[in-house]
């Protein structure tokens, strides 16, 4: 056997890093990054594989995303279906996969150790989680088995994803511009697939379906083909050993890269062409696209960075400074994106106003004239030099991702052509200035090698086509003679003849320069920032970072005023106040962003917050102009209402979401003693003027109480400087304790069953949804928590198996604890074609199904959860944003539990099977007495019925014997239309009893054709799955047989909310969030760093 090659194990790394890497190559050629790392709490690993949706079947799209959900059912050494998710969740861990156009990222993480007590455990763990994880992993790539029993029920779960997306302006704008490109190359594929690519049609041509899969699967999959990327705590040579065991079997077929060199996405036809569409979201963009070089070798070089750099730029000088000077645009980006290897796009895209939309031909000749302008003026490497220096820092002080955001980024980047020591570094760091390369790359970007895209929901109005995937009405021509001219003079202007305002960025001031970083050592670090002013009028929180030891900080304020949500006119103006404060300084901060220094302005429950993090050396800077703005500004009409419209089509869009992503407000709506929901908000935008928010900011800023956080690289005397700046530039009067707005939530009296019906606001959306609340009690009892989230961490795989897998109820499925801002409960949220009420009986199903398998859940297994769970909760922090995040969520939620994980922890360990099978009774169970429940269901307007066009009972019957007649006669039977009319007349079609169907088919093939039963058997079996969705395009929803199903118990009668006022006031109340501790005990007034 041949030896194992070690490629590199010197990689390029952050500066602080402290793992250690090893690249090698197995004797398949199967690819292998191991990472160890000895403080990680998560192990992990990712296989990426170089075959994606352009590798599907023409007559077949979707197939490589329908084998990425098949490898999950089961391989020969694991065969039961869950047995891989199931091994993650009892090891806390989870796992996830994508398929893209060139490739197939699997990933999955797990503890690192299966000791609680992770840091008393040493390299060699005899039992560790990866071990075990790696191996059923490893199975994906060695024998799947591709079950017969989950062939249905994946393809209905992709089915099920990509009706999820039918609606999404993302996925439809993505699909038309790859079925209007150049037929002859993939990108003109249907990536995601459906069961008409992936079942109905093939079985109409006698596909053996399943045959297909493993055949893709055989021909697609190759260890040449796969990179690998392991992280854990064991060893270098423990992991090196362990991946040579696990994957030395996976087949080598020596294929070939996937490359696409000798065809582009766009043929001449498509250059000079200008496609109209029609969104489902009142959207405006305008989207340049031009065919662009393949950089994947200039990894050094990157000459679109330096293009995008300029183009993209928001500062002085720039294309978006001018167009939205002229009111015609409200944000612009550019950048190359490869499509595969062997093309790319270079994008250009801009958000228009009204005005710009009308205007859309003289943005293009801005942009045009922009390029004109970087094209004259040579090269500069001053600029590069620039960009290059914030890639290197960027780099150099990189700290810690996510377990699965790390390797599953780096199994991707893997398939890259690069030095295997810069694999960590790669792209993301500029290396040599090349004037060649960045002039090549320019000459892509001509008048003669673009296609236009506009998008809105009014202009031109006449569009004349439908997408085949999405429905997306859309109009294609060739861009008019006149513009096209009018393109070339813009493309071909001089300083002479160019827009004077248009010119190259200055010298960004924002640059970091002092990067230097006051390292003490600590015994351990702080759990909790310390109080360091703690008066009437300000909250100063600070930790001096002593755990990553980066240049960096965040700083979060709090300008506390109970006016700033007191109702939705208020609550309108705060928001509409925090755009325009934004839009003033978007050309200023531009520089700051692109320096690694951000800022968030924005109004909620409390007050106005402002949230400014990155680099800390200029981080006061912009502090103060960010207070000097809000504090100054003053209201342009002109711009007042270009930020009013934008912020009232935002609202009115909230309609066209996914109903999941509308669920919930309505829920948190109806738990809030105060709160709002869109329709109010909506209400109160179209009479504002600018003279209302130019009066009504003052009051915000006038009297408030000071809430601020400083954590990072910032000493404690640069905290209080921060905070001494937020008064002296503000100003204002001390809001009294009294005054502040207590957070409270409405109580679900015990024994109550409530629900509200919601109609969707989409006509088109075919989705319903439900939360389905079960209330459990105040966040401060911390024994009833670890209950909750025990529970949640027992259920969720069983809900996901359950629900989704085996019931095929819809893509969408989460289950677990959900946390109010007093009070928490449990919640099940499924989206699905469905009725709200067969999916609300269905929970109740699952609820009672789970009861019982609590109550045989073996001890081990019990244990086994609480023992994920702990690992979860005592996981450490990855970086400095995170630590900010979670100190931030505890002060603004004004409990202070700042070490909330460690009570959890110490609340979890003596739960016993029996409390928890007695919480659930009290609480969950879907028959208690006592439980509180609250359920929210989204009804759609439309129905697969009406989606299939409300077609007659008799059209329905005879539409389906026209399918039943194709493919019989596609896999050889006689079809007799008159004899299958007459065995199915008897028959409730469109009441979709399959099972009758099935039996008359049945009969028809035995007594009529006179079929031998074992080949009768196996044509209706394959006919079955067709009916699967051949019944629900007719408008037919399939009857369900209840004997197949975990029965609903009978559950007390719910009570509809019809006035939520009326629901409301009748409700009472939670008392407001208390600290946990006394805040003198978090009082500091000596510095110990």
């Amino acid at each position: 056997m041949a030896p194992i090659e070690r490629v590199a194990d010197r990689l390029e790394t952050p500066a602080l890093d402290d793992r250690s890497y090893r690249v090698i190559r197995l004797p398949n050629k199967l690819e292998a990054l191991l990472v160890h790392d000895p403080d990680t709490d998560k192990a992990s690993a990712s296989v990426n594989v170089n075959a994606g949706s352009f590798s599907d079947a023409d007559d077949m799209p979707g197939m490589a995303h329908a084998v990425e959900h098949l490898l999950f059912m089961g391989t020969e050494k694991y065969p039961v279906e869950n047995d891989y998710n199931q091994y993650l969740s009892a090891n806390s861990g989870y796992s996830n996969a994508y398929t893209s156009s060139t490739e197939t990222n699997y990933f999955f993480e797990v503890a690192a150790s299966s000791s609680q007590d992770s840091d008393a455990t040493t390299n060699g763990f005899v039992h560790s989680p990866l071990h075990g994880a790696l191996d059923r992993f490893a199975q994906f790539f060695i024998a799947p088995l591709f079950l017969s029993s989950t062939l249905d029920r994946e393809l209905k779960a992709v089915d099920s994803e990509n009706k999820k997306n039918l609606q999404s302006d993302t996925w439809r704008l993505s699909q038309l511009r790859k079925s209007l490109s150049n037929p002859k190359h993939p990108y003109h594929h249907f990536s995601t697939g459906n069961l008409q690519t992936l079942k109905d049609e093939p079985l109409k041509r006698g596909v053996k379906i399943r045959d297909e899969f493993i055949q893709f699967h055989r021909k697609q999959y190759s260890a040449n083909r796969m990179k690998l990327v392991v992280l854990g705590r064991e060893h270098l040579d423990e992991l090196e050993a362990w991946v040579a065991q696990l994957f030395a079997e996976v087949v080598n077929k020596d294929l070939p890269p996937n490359r696409w060199d000798d065809i582009q996405p766009y043929s001449k036809k498509e250059l000079l062409t200008q496609v109209f569409a029609k969104p489902v979201m009142d959207t405006r963009l305008l989207d340049i696209y031009f065919p662009y070089q393949d950089e994947e070798e200039m990894y050094e070089t990157q000459p679109s960075r330096y293009i995008s750099h300029l183009i993209g730029h928001e500062g002085p000088g720039s294309v978006l400074s001018y167009i939205k000077a002229k009111g015609w645009a409200n944000g612009l980006s550019a950048g190359a994106a490869p499509v595969c290897s062997g093309s790319a796009f270079f994008t250009i895209s801009v958000k228009l106003t009204e005005d710009g939309l009308k205007q859309y031909q003289e943005v293009v000749k801005v942009v045009f004239q922009y390029i004109s302008l970087i094209k004259e003026i040579a090269p500069q490497q001053w600029i590069f030099d620039e960009v290059k220096g914030m890639t290197e820092v960027d780099f150099k002080f990189r700290q810690k991702s996510p377990a699965t955001s790390f390797t599953s980024r780096l199994s991707s980047v893997m398939q890259k052509p690069l030095p295997r020591n810069w694999l960590l570094s790669g792209t993301n760091v500029l290396r040599r200035f090349d004037s060649q390369a960045i002039n090549k790359a320019l000459s892509y970007l001509r008048p003669d090698n673009y296609r236009l895209t506009l998008v809105s929901q009014t202009f031109p109005g006449d569009w004349d086509q439908k997408e085949r995937w999405y429905g997306t009405e859309y109009r294609v021509e060739p861009v008019p003679p006149d513009f096209q001219n009018a393109v070339r003079e813009a493309a071909a202007t001089t300083s002479r003849n160019r827009i004077q305002e248009l010119h190259l960025p200055h010298k960004n001031e924002f640059i970091p320069t002092n990067l230097v970083v006051e390292k003490k050592e600590v015994a351990e670090p702080a759990k909790a920032p310390r109080l360091i002013r703690n008066d009437e009028a300000v909250r100063t929180w600070w930790k001096k970072d002593d755990r990553f030891w980066v240049p960096k900080g965040n700083v979060y304020v709090t300008l506390r005023n109970p006016l700033a949500k007191a109702t939705p006119g208020t609550a309108v103006k705060s928001n509409l106040y925090c755009e325009l404060v934004k839009d003033v300084l978007e050309e200023y901060s531009y520089d700051a962003e692109i320096a690694g220094l951000e800022y968030e302005l924005s109004s909620y429950s409390m007050g106005i917050d402002i949230d400014v993090g990155g680099y800390s050396d200029k981080m006061a800077v912009l502090l103060e102009k960010v207070l000097v703005s809000m504090r100054d500004l003053e209201v342009r009409p002109d711009r007042f209402e270009i930020i009013k419209e934008r912020v009232l089509r935002g609202l009115r869009n909230w309609d066209y979401q996914q109903p999941y992503r509308q669920v919930g407000d309505f829920t948190r709506w109806l738990g809030s003693e105060k709160g709002w929901i869109n329709e109010q908000y909506l209400a109160e935008v179209k009479p504002l003027t600018a003279e209302d928010i130019q009066t009504f900011y003052p009051q915000l800023l006038h009297q408030v109480h000071i809430e601020f956080l400083a954590h990072g690289n910032i000493n404690r005397e640069d905290a209080r400087r921060m905070t001494d700046l937020v008064e002296s530039t503000l100003k204002p009067r001390v809001l009294p304790k009294s005054q502040w707005q207590i957070r409270r939530n409405l109580l679900l009296p015990p024994g109550s069953d409530f629900t509200y019906r919601r109609i969707l606001g989409d006509p088109a959306n075919v989705n319903q949804c439900i939360e389905y609340y079960l209330y459990v009690g105040s966040l401060a009892d911390h024994a009833l928590r670890a209950k909750l989230l025990l529970l949640g961490q027992m259920m969720e795989e069983t809900g996901f198996d359950q629900l989704r897998t085996k019931e095929q109820l819809g893509y969408i499925v989460f289950t677990g604890a959900k946390f109010s801002a007093t009070i928490m409960g449990y919640r099940v949220i499924i989206q699905s074609e469905r009725p709200a009420q067969y999916l609300e009986e269905r929970v109740n199903a699952f609820l009672a199904l789970f009861a019982s398998k609590l109550g045989s859940m073996g001890q081990d297994e019990f244990e086994n959860h609480k023992k994920s769970l702990i690992n979860k909760r005592l996981e450490k922090v990855k970086n400095l944003d995170q630590e900010s995040e979670r100190f931030w969520t505890h002060i603004s939620g004004e409990y202070f539990s700042f070490v909330q994980n460690e009570v959890d922890v110490a609340n979890l360990r003596p739960l016993s099977k029996q409390d928890m099978i007695d919480f659930f009774n009290r609480y969950i169970h879907p028959t208690s007495p006592s439980r509180a429940k609250l359920s929210v269901h989204m009804i759609a307007q439309s129905s697969a019925k009406t989606a299939a066009g409300n077609i007659s009972t008799e059209e329905q019957k005879k539409k389906l014997i026209d399918l039943l007649s194709k493919y019989l006669t596609s896999v050889g039977v006689n079809a007799d239309g008159e004899q299958l009319t007459k065995r199915l007349e008897s028959v409730d079609v469109a009441g979709g009893d399959q099972k009758a169907i099935v039996a008359a088919i049945s009969s028809y093939l035995e007594e009529y054709v006179q079929l031998p039963h074992e080949k009768s058997k196996a044509v209706v079996e394959q006919g079955q799955q067709l009916l699967g969705t051949v019944l629900p395009s007719l408008g037919i929803e399939i009857k369900v047989e209840e004997s197949d199903l975990p029965p609903a118990p009978k559950v007390k009668e719910t009570t509809f909310i019809e006035d939520a006022f009326d629901y409301k006031s009748r409700l009472a109340v939670s008392q407001g969030p208390r600290p946990v501790r006394d805040l003198s005990e978090f009082e500091d007034t000596e510095s110990k760093l």
